[in-house]
């Protein structure tokens, strides 16, 4: 079947398996994050799941391509690690949907990406991998037994060459021995509930907790995917238009109990290798991100911590190699160990203003 978009763009919606293979590519590292969040927080993880759902069905349809709904990264590896509260992350997220939102809207996304610069992006990335790090490892050594469980899952999906597998992997083990404990899960509908955080949660740490992940957003989720979009399917979506429909999309489904999300190259690369040549992708891995909402939520309770610190661990590695390819390697290894130590919102800061004195020398 056909489907005409916003862009008057007519293409063809497949459902083959292709298309759920390219779907599970952009799985990979969404449902890790989004388990681990649920599981060391009190956020909700059918409504966090829900969210996802809509908006990959919503940005399928609207952009007529197999685009990615991701989490945004650095605001998730905050929030797991503790630095973050829940409240926090949603203002956070607001916050960025608010400034995405006008940036895109008055079309100067090209020009704050200069003031930024790449090496600035690098070195965030490369802080949140040393966080979830951080964190992994704290988590791995709750349950010893699990911990190698999970280890030799992930050496056995790598030596078969499905690295970027090695993740969902490891979160299916966990999911099954779960389940050993606490049986079938029962299908249950998540309530709708509708909510704002307080305004005490507007602080130092959402703050820059925000202009950290705009960094990210700024080069990974509008500008790479813009053109990734173009290489991969020739089309031509503007990274303001794709900093527009992130902003609409976060303080749409912030209020009901999602976590920010945000587009990202990672995830079109992702559902392209994995063989997604159509928006089929968005509605097979919407549908099965609802299904997992309805009757997998219980499961989270039982979840080996253990197992969840290796998929951090996992996760964060390959965020960290992306960060290393940095131009300024100096510089951006400088900015992620300084988010280690302090904040990240205080090493975007210093890195940006070191940026512009490493440029004008």
């Amino acid at each position: 079947m056909s489907f005409r978009s916003g862009h008057e763009r007519l293409r063809s919606i497949e459902f083959s398996r292709r298309e759920l293979t390219g779907a599970l590519g952009d799985s990979v590292t969404v449902l890790p994050i989004v388990v681990a969040v649920a599981a060391l927080t009190e956020l909700s993880l059918a409504h966090l799941l829900l969210g996802f759902a809509i908006f990959q069905i919503v940005w399928g349809l609207y952009y007529a391509l197999p685009i990615s709904v991701e989490p945004m990264k650095a605001l998730a590896a905050l929030v797991i690690a503790g630095a973050l509260t829940p409240s926090e992350l949603a203002v956070a997220g607001l916050l960025a949907g608010v400034v995405l939102v006008g940036i895109g809207a008055a079309g100067t996304l090209g020009q704050l990406q200069r003031h930024v610069g790449r090496p600035v992006i690098r070195g965030v990335q490369l802080a949140v991998a040393l966080v979830l790090l951080q964190t992994g490892i704290q988590l791995s050594l709750d349950g010893i037994v699990y911990a190698l469980v999970a280890v030799v899952v992930a050496g056995v999906a790598v030596a078969l060459g499905r690295t970027q597998s090695s993740s969902l992997a490891v979160l299916a083990v966990g999911v099954a021995v779960a389940l050993t404990q606490t049986g079938l899960p029962v299908p249950q509908l998540p309530p709708v509930d509708v909510s704002l955080p307080s305004a005490s949660a507007l602080s130092s740490a959402s703050i820059g907790a925000t202009g950290a992940q705009l960094a990210m957003t700024i080069g990974n989720a509008a500008v790479a995917t813009s053109l990734l979009l173009s290489d991969y399917f020739d089309a031509d979506v503007s990274p303001d238009e794709l900093a527009t429909s992130m902003g609409a999309m976060n303080l749409l489904a912030i209020p009901f109990g999602a976590m920010p999300m945000c587009h990202g190259s990672g995830g079109v690369a992702g559902k392209y290798a994995f063989g997604a040549r159509t928006p089929g992708a968005n509605l097979i891995l919407g549908g099965l991100y609802a299904i997992a909402a309805v009757v997998a939520v219980g499961v989270v309770a039982a979840f080996p911590l253990s197992m969840l610190g290796i998929i951090l661990v996992v996760i964060a590695v390959e965020l960290g190699r992306v960060g290393l390819d940095s131009r300024d390697r100096l510089l951006s290894v400088g900015i992620g160990v300084l988010g280690l130590l302090t904040n990240i919102g205080i090493a975007f800061v210093v890195g940006i203003a070191a940026y512009q004195v490493r440029k004008r020398v």
